[in-house]
């Protein structure tokens, strides 16, 4: 978003929920705040960090995790229509006359609900707006393995826990060697790798000012500068309708 931004793109952000189904130590909050108002806050701050020109919520309820009961919420984004969700998301890109559009892969990445339902209602919104180009964003989970081998970076995986699925943190060459990888896709299975180097200081401030989710203790932030850099400046995507394999490096390329 922040390269877009700087090259002269206008940038729209549409998210989903507002993440209230998240957890936040005791005292982080104000008294009678809510987790959604303070996610809201902190989502309007990192879009300004990152030049966004306009932001919207949908409005739908946070899922929570996969497994969780939140996800029977009929108020909830993974119970909403498919068709209804991609109708509201259709008529902002038939407003802003959007060329490109950024939504999860097919797993949503790693397993969360409401990034898979991103996927399957961003989907469906581009082909009613008639919009070009539709970018699944993922993770290289060929060299993210890779880095975890060479034990020079923590890793973050789902795994069961009694019976739902949860996000784990492991510290830097201490995940078994035997662990799944459910980030992402494979490398072979990309389309275009986008160099975003020279704004990895903007995105390291926007995980900042996400404090609720993202602390100074988590995995992100305690990288080294060096190796959050290699892990987080190229950012990977699947563009939909073309062949497997790295081949372009621009989201806006022949448009």
């Amino acid at each position: 978003m922040a390269k877009a931004a700087h090259d002269g793109h206008r940038v729209v952000l549409v998210t989903a929920t507002r993440g209230e189904c998240g957890e936040v130590a005791e005292g982080f909050l104000n008294d009678d705040e809510a987790l959604g108002e303070r996610r809201e806050a902190e989502l309007a701050e990192a879009a300004k960090i990152l030049g966004v020109s306009r932001l919207e919520i949908l409005g739908y309820h946070d899922s929570g995790m996969m497994g969780t009961p939140e996800n029977d919420d009929p108020g909830s984004f993974w119970q909403c229509d498919v068709e209804e969700a991609a109708q509201k998301l259709a008529a902002i890109l038939r407003e802003e006359d959007v060329d490109v559009i950024t939504i999860y892969d097919e797993n949503g990445v790693y397993g969360h609900p409401d990034h898979i339902k991103v996927w399957e209602v961003g989907a469906r919104a581009a082909e009613i707006a008639g919009t070009k180009k539709v970018y699944e964003n993922t993770i290289n989970r060929t060299a993210w393995r890779q880095r975890m081998a060479r034990g020079d970076v923590p890793v973050r995986t789902v795994e069961s826990v009694d019976g739902v699925d949860k996000l784990i943190d492991h510290d830097a060459g201490t995940a078994p060697p035997t662990i799944e990888f459910p980030l992402g896709v494979e490398e072979s299975e990309l389309t275009t790798a986008v160099d975003v180097k020279d704004y990895v200081d903007l995105k390291k401030k926007a995980m900042r000012a996400h404090a609720s989710q993202i602390n100074e203790e988590s995995f992100f932030l305690k990288m080294p500068d060096d190796v959050f850099t290699e892990g987080f400046g190229t950012e990977w995507f699947i563009l939909r309708g073309e062949p497997a394999g790295v081949h372009e490096y621009d989201l806006f390329a022949g448009l």
